[in-house]
């Protein structure tokens, strides 16, 4: 096999964590005075960190700047309604368990996420899953968020793998646009966060179904050199 790293994001591709960061969001913006939007508008606003989703939240356009104080309010309440109940309706999608346990030992497992790592590391630790992994790149780990390559070669950096022999596994553009970007493999899952996007067409190689699909993927994946 010559794929040593293996990067997966977190939500949409290992947890459903949908149901918890729409309820989270609603209760910030009621507590405030303010419409909730609902599931289909929060999620479409996922997947680019926690300020730029309350930003679209307080202003509903996607790449909106709402005001500097109004920001900070609704992100100490969002932050305090969100860490309360991370874990209260997420689960892991099918597949994954069984997936991280095939894989645990045999090749290095990351974790690469634009969420903040207050949210990331118990929420990996209330699915039973973070021991799986040899790092977590959470959204403020850096000073940047994918689709920018740099958390993906912080990883392949860290475990000394080229990234020619490393392989990003996402549900969204921002993963396949980041592993593209660093040289990595990119590989997506149809379920998720994708709001549309042809990640096929965006460069992924493969478009599995179920992460149980992976182990088989990574045994025909051939890299030169």
């Amino acid at each position: 096999m010559s794929i040593k790293l293996i990067a997966f994001d977190l939500d949409g591709t290992l947890v459903d964590s949908a149901p918890d960061i729409v309820r989270a969001v609603d209760v910030t913006l009621k507590e405030l005075g303010l419409p909730a939007p609902g599931g289909d508008r929060v999620m479409e606003w996922v997947g680019d960190g926690v300020t730029r989703l309350l930003k679209r939240a307080l202003t509903g356009e996607k790449d909106g700047e709402p005001d500097p104080r109004k920001l900070e309010q609704v992100l100490t309440v969002f932050r305090r309604a969100y860490g309360a109940a991370l874990h209260v309706h997420s689960e892991l999608y099918p597949g994954t368990l069984e997936t991280l346990e095939l894989l645990h030992g045999h090749l290095r497992l990351v974790c690469i996420t634009n969420k903040s790592a207050q949210f990331t590391e118990p929420l990996l630790a209330s699915l039973g899953i973070r021991g799986y992994f040899d790092m977590v790149v959470s959204g403020d780990t850096l000073a940047v968020l994918k689709p920018d390559p740099r958390p993906l070669l912080h990883a392949a950096e860290a475990f000394a793998v080229p990234p020619k022999h490393c392989c990003m596994v996402g549900d969204s553009r921002n993963d396949i646009l980041a592993a593209k970007a660093a040289g990595f493999h990119a590989v997506a899952v149809s379920h998720g966060y994708h709001q549309g996007a042809d990640l096929k067409g965006l460069g992924a190689e493969a478009l599995l179904d179920s992460l149980v699909e992976l182990p088989g993927w990574l045994a025909s994946a051939r890299t030169p050199g």
